[in-house]
């Protein structure tokens, strides 16, 4: 029983699992993220053509929180946005997801600004300067 069971199990590349449980828009792109070090299976660094198995820990970096995901099932094909929770549960702390808050704030709040002072501001800039080391 247990030689048939093993000649039939699922194999699955990593970067198509990625793909398939939409963790990644593109395979392509899935595969980048695992060749920059960005996925993470089981807290080591791995190839995109690393097999994956079930009960595993696949952990993503995205810019400076760590998102943890726990494999469920293994799966053939690209799967629906609402079935993707019968394959993988996430199990990140909530921690990591406020640091992903507080950069996706602050990003917010720097794309706000133009970046360039007018000409007024320039002005104020040059006052308030040149009377600095006055008291």
């Amino acid at each position: 029983m247990l030689a048939y069971q093993k000649k039939f199990e699922m194999k699955i590349r990593l970067d198509k699992f990625l793909w398939s449980v939409r963790l990644s828009k593109t395979r392509s792109a899935a595969t980048q993220m695992v060749v920059k070090g960005h996925v993470l299976l089981n807290g080591e660094n791995i190839k995109p053509a690393r097999e994956i198995k079930t009960e595993q820990i696949i952990t993503i970096v995205r810019h400076n929180a760590k998102f943890q995901y726990k494999i469920l099932a293994l799966l053939e094909r690209r799967v629906g946005a609402t079935l993707v929770k019968d394959y993988i549960l996430d199990i990140t702390p909530e921690e990591e997801v406020e640091k992903l808050r507080q950069y996706q704030s602050a990003q917010k709040a720097y794309h706000q600004t133009d970046g360039k002072p007018s000409k007024k501001d320039r002005r104020n800039l040059d006052r308030f300067m040149d009377n600095w080391g006055e008291d």
